[in-house]
């Protein structure tokens, strides 16, 4: 039986989200749902949400992408994080609910998609977080004083097992391990273009060991 596939559109306070699901092959149920959102102005297409996507699937895990309302209108700035957070945060709940209901939810995303699923992990219920190119210190704009924070406690208040996947030229830099986070360093920079092969074995040798300890069901008690 092949993928099936469908597009959703969820009403949030700030606009229609759009949710790409797919289920993955064959009868039975999906394991898990691997649910992922895109850069800040980038889409759902970029090719290491894909190829994570492709893995997931093959993985036996149902998977969707997710289209922040402000790409949904059109527009390519993204808005400030708390309603990027808030619009999330009722589109996993729509899902959890709905089309993905009764599985475990890992969320996760590219870039600025990845700091949303950290700081909203704990209220979706998430089981675990993927991270693909997490910016973790953006780089030092020309006549800056300082440099720019770092994002490293949107992870580290992350209490689920989290994997990033890092290209070494990131010019964000290498987040650190930590005792429930992975981090798995690739051929490339920020995109995470040069070795999606990398990216999609990566996925695949990480969810059967954060999903073995989860029963079905038991992730939204």
């Amino acid at each position: 039986m092949a993928a099936t596939a469908a597009e959703i559109l969820i009403p949030t306070a700030r606009g229609p989200a759009r949710a790409h699901v797919t289920l993955p092959e064959g009868a039975a149920p999906p394991r898990a749902a691997l649910v992922l959102g895109h850069g800040a102005g980038g889409g759902v297409g970029a090719p290491d949400l894909q190829a994570a996507r492709k893995a997931a699937l093959s993985a036996g895990t149902a998977v969707a992408l997710i289209e922040q309302p402000y790409r949904v209108a059109g527009r390519r700035s993204a808005p400030p994080a708390t309603q990027l957070d808030e619009a999330w945060m009722t589109v996993v709940e729509h899902l959890s609910t709905g089309e993905l209901e009764g599985v475990p939810v890992i969320t996760g995303g590219r870039s600025s998609g990845a700091r949303v699923a950290c700081r909203t992990a704990s209220p979706t219920g998430a089981v675990a977080v993927l991270c693909l190119a997490f910016p973790l210190v953006p780089p030092m704009r020309a006549g800056a004083a300082r440099p720019a924070a770092s994002r490293l406690p949107e992870l580290d208040a992350v209490t689920v097992p989290t994997l990033v996947i890092q290209g070494v030229r990131d010019r964000f830099g290498m987040p650190p391990e930590a005792a429930a986070r992975n981090v798995v360093a690739i051929a490339g920079d920020h995109g995470l273009k040069a070795d999606l092969a990398a990216v999609g074995e990566a996925v695949t040798r990480w969810l059967p060991a954060v999903l073995r300890p989860v029963r079905r069901g038991a992730a939204r008690g």
